[in-house]
């Protein structure tokens, strides 16, 4: 019984998805699905990303965040649109969270929507909300057996972003493991080493979503 009330509500959140799919389509928008624990650095990448990609790309933001404004105040103050979700508790976004929050942006000036999920590397996995791409961002402070532990999103993710490499020296995170184990689950999957205090990576990162974006347009 329980599979059944599972499947019925992943249905219904499905058909939304393609509805919200339809909607970025029409308005030729590259949508990603950004997912990762609390503190991975989801914010930060996002705040490094606008402001190198200012002037190549027209970006809005939508925050799911259980209960505070504080990452979507550190979005606007990079002057992009940006769209709170609070969840009240809920584990992640699901599709009609996020076609309300589509009616509160203007689609037509946008090339990019990143739609950063709740933190939490098991729930935002199993929901479509209409997006392209997800991509998944695994700060290095967490271990790298992570990718094995949680096969789903990394299996999911077209991208996935191995973040504050710039500590890497400070902690006994094995990266040839890591990247192993990530191609090993998505063997097509694309890999960025970044550190968004110092720089690294980030160039590479931003180029990858420039890409995107101009597939999605042709």
């Amino acid at each position: 019984m329980e599979v059944q009330v599972m499947e019925d509500i992943l249905g219904k959140n499905d058909a939304q998805a393609a509805e919200n799919q339809k909607v970025f389509a029409a308005h030729h928008i590259f949508a990603l699905n950004l997912i990762g624990s609390p503190g991975s650095g989801k914010t930060t990448l996002l705040e490094r990303t606008i402001a190198k990609l200012k002037g190549d790309l027209r970006i809005a933001v939508i925050e799911g965040d259980l209960f505070t404004n504080k990452d979507a105040d550190r979005i606007a103050a990079h002057d992009a649109p940006v769209i709170q979700i609070n969840t009240s508790g809920g584990c992640h976004l699901d599709a009609v969270m996020v076609a309300e929050a589509m009616q509160k942006l203007d689609l037509d000036a946008l090339d990019l929507v990143i739609i950063e999920n709740v933190g939490n590397l098991v729930c935002p996995a199993e929901f479509n909300i209409g997006e392209d791409q997800k991509a998944v961002v695994l700060s290095i402070t967490e271990g790298d057996d992570k990718p094995l532990k949680y096969p789903l999103i990394f299996k999911e993710s077209a991208a996935a972003v191995l973040n504050k490499i710039d500590i890497l020296s400070y902690t006994n995170f094995d990266m040839e493991s890591a990247e192993h184990d990530i191609h090993c689950l998505s063997p097509e999957i694309s890999l960025f080493k970044t550190s968004c205090i110092k720089g690294d990576g980030l160039d590479a990162w931003c180029s990858w979503l420039k890409n995107a974006v101009a597939e999605k347009r042709k």
